[in-house]
């Protein structure tokens, strides 16, 4: 689990948002996390979090303050494994020749 955080661009937006509240996001709201509960793995706003903390009052929550413990985004991840030639493929073999992680297109025809 990465424990760093790296900010993106939401296209629909001029402020920048590194994790998105996930009941928000499934409603196509882009809307900042303060929260992330590591029994729901879910991240949460100021305004859901209150639901979600008379709902489960027992869950272990951690705030910005605790960004460490919090997950990569879902953003970050896709980025980190996408290919960098070929960007419609993730990053799924390793080559020990070349010590580096490659796709399956890049695995056939520069990692013999």
């Amino acid at each position: 689990m990465a424990t760093f955080s790296q900010s993106t661009m939401k296209t629909c937006s001029d402020s920048i948002i590194d994790f998105c509240c996930s009941p928000c996001l499934e409603h196509k709201i882009d809307q900042w996390a303060e929260l992330y509960c590591d029994t729901c793995q879910k991240f949460y706003c100021a305004e859901c979090v209150t639901l979600h903390g008379q709902l489960f009052g027992k869950h272990v929550t951690y705030g910005r303050g605790d960004t460490s413990k919090w997950p990569a985004s879902k953003e970050v991840q896709d980025f980190l494994l996408k290919c960098d030639l070929h960007e419609d493929k993730h990053l799924k073999m390793y080559c020990n020749d070349h010590s580096q992680l490659c796709c399956t297109n890049c695995a056939f025809l520069n990692h013999r």
